[in-house]
């Protein structure tokens, strides 16, 4: 694919560092202009500074569990490119890890609004200042998490398969001009998932049947073909890119 988002602007949120980095750095890549979004200016300033292409890089403040703020990122990125034709929902957090039944509220509370409410409000956000009228992509980073039950990151796992249910329910809803597809990874060597994988990196691998643990990149060029024309029949799926970590054999019996 050369140039396959040529003349498009995106949307990316929690896109300092990681998954989210990796996806806006693609985006540029092949011709699209793109804005970036964090809490924090100093990284992405950072982030922005590793863009090759930088006069089509633009970065934005803004806490993601906030519709005020979503509506003014939104706002930011239309008065400065002139158009939002791809959002990609990516911010996520785990303050917590633990049985879920002893989450605290606070924790509780900040993974739904970074990892779930954020979904839709920069959804409605990027409808209501520009897709409603002249259609659009919308991407969501879930999880394979979202699939099933695992120890530890239960409550994050629920938002994740809210992101999933959302994806299909939008994808109806905002048919036939917005497009609403998922991403669910696997393990991928972020800061948000380094507590998972830096001191076990051996053992992961040796349970992935593709042999390593996945890198920024391998979401990126599959969140390429999603926001692109490459998927242009295709929405209220979630695809799955886990080095096949979840294509295990049962252990069964026939």
């Amino acid at each position: 694919m050369v140039n396959a988002l040529a003349g498009t602007t995106a949307l990316v949120t929690g896109a300092s560092r990681g998954i989210g980095l990796a996806i806006a750095q693609k985006i540029v890549d092949e011709g699209g202009r793109v804005v970036i979004s964090s809490r924090s200016q100093s990284n992405l300033d950072e982030a922005a500074a590793s863009f090759s292409n930088s006069e089509r890089v633009k970065t934005v403040v803004g806490h993601v569990g906030s519709s005020d703020d979503a509506a003014r990122v939104a706002a930011f990125v239309v008065e400065e490119f002139g158009s939002l034709d791809i959002l990609v929902n990516n911010a996520a957090t785990n303050p917590y890890f633990g049985p879920m039944i002893d989450i605290d509220e606070a924790r509780l509370q900040k993974t739904f609004e970074v990892n779930q409410a954020s979904v839709l409000i920069h959804t409605a956000a990027a409808w209501r200042a520009w897709m409603k009228d002249h259609g659009g992509v919308v991407l969501n980073i879930a999880s394979i998490g979202g699939l099933g039950p695992e120890p530890g990151i239960g409550w994050y796992n629920v938002t994740k398969a809210a992101v999933i249910h959302m994806t299909k329910q939008l994808a109806w809803e905002l048919a036939p001009n917005v497009r609403v597809n998922a991403i669910a990874p696997g393990l991928v060597r972020t800061e948000l998932a380094r507590g998972i994988w830096e001191s076990r990196e051996s053992e992961i691998e040796g349970h992935i049947p593709l042999g390593r643990i996945g890198e920024p990149s391998d979401i990126a060029s599959v969140a390429l073909m999603l926001v692109s024309d490459a998927s242009s029949w295709m929405t209220g799926q979630t695809v799955v890119v886990d080095g096949g970590t979840t294509n295990q054999p049962s252990g069964g019996v026939g």
